[in-house]
């Protein structure tokens, strides 16, 4: 397996699974400053609401009260969950996986119903997957958007917090450098000791730890004042500042740690 570089997929999106409190989980983060996408209602049997910024977007993920139950979603843990890779092609990306040697499983098609200016439309997406056991951390997939104009709309785009971009995306090993190399080879990203650089410049960073798990999110800020305050007025939300230009919040009820950054430091400034 080995890494090409500039030929891989940028960062599409982040999903953080809520199982069935997608209510709360929703409520929280515009609490905290995100614009929420009205919720979509995949046709696999998920719904969601994305945070979208120019060239990705955070996705909350849940599972509707009744009918369908999307088995990846519900049998998946509470928490980071997802890390999806932008593909132009999902036909051209099964084949750099499968010339890799990654057993790629078959694309698949699927839509949901989006409403854009009062009227009922369909964002439509193909995706592609790897065997999980590659990637015990967590799901590692790419997506290709038929139709990005109901996804990178400039109303979605702006956020009471700042949120500007993503910064990088952490992950726990018992063995970092044997996983770098498959995320390296997954992706096509560039591998820097046990990090792996997308063509966009997101850092996947592997580090130790005891067992396979996506651990934390760093997300880019214009400041950090907006979320600070916001963090600080909200019970069972935990707020640390690190330096002027670092944070980190905890939200315990999605188990989901996030590591704030502004858009000016160094750490921060690596994806939009």
């Amino acid at each position: 397996m080995s890494a090409t570089g500039a030929e891989g997929e940028p960062l599409d999106h982040v999903v953080v699974n809520v199982l069935h409190d997608m209510d709360a989980a929703a409520g929280l983060f515009t609490t905290l400053g995100f614009t929420l996408t009205p919720r979509g209602h995949h046709s696999l049997g998920s719904i969601n609401h994305l945070m979208v910024v120019p060239g990705a977007y955070l996705e909350l993920v849940g599972l509707p009260a009744e009918g369908r139950q999307r088995a990846e979603v519900r049998d998946s843990p509470r928490g980071l969950n997802g890390l999806v890779l932008r593909s132009a092609d999902a036909d051209a990306t099964h084949a750099r996986l499968a010339q890799a040697e990654l057993a790629p499983l078959d694309v698949v098609s699927f839509s949901r119903p989006v409403e854009v200016d009062g009227e009922q439309t369909a964002a439509a997406f193909r995706t592609v997957r790897v065997p999980d056991a590659l990637f015990p951390a967590g799901r590692v997939y790419f997506c290709q958007h038929l139709t990005p104009d109901l996804v990178w709309r400039p109303d979605w785009m702006r956020h009471d917090n700042g949120f500007a971009g993503f910064a990088h995306f952490t992950i726990e090993s018992p063995d970092p450098a044997r996983d770098s190399a498959i995320y390296a080879a997954a992706t096509a990203g560039t591998r820097r000791d046990t990090d792996v650089i997308l063509p966009d410049g997101l850092e996947i960073r592997l580090r130790s730890g005891p067992r396979p798990r996506f651990a934390a999110l760093g997300l880019r800020f214009d400041t950090l004042a907006p979320l600070a305050e916001r963090a600080a007025a909200l019970d069972g939300v935990e707020w640390q500042e690190v330096s002027a230009t670092q944070a980190l919040l905890d939200l315990p009820s999605c188990d989901l740690r996030i590591e704030c950054y502004t858009t000016t430091d160094p750490d921060g400034d690596v994806c939009s």
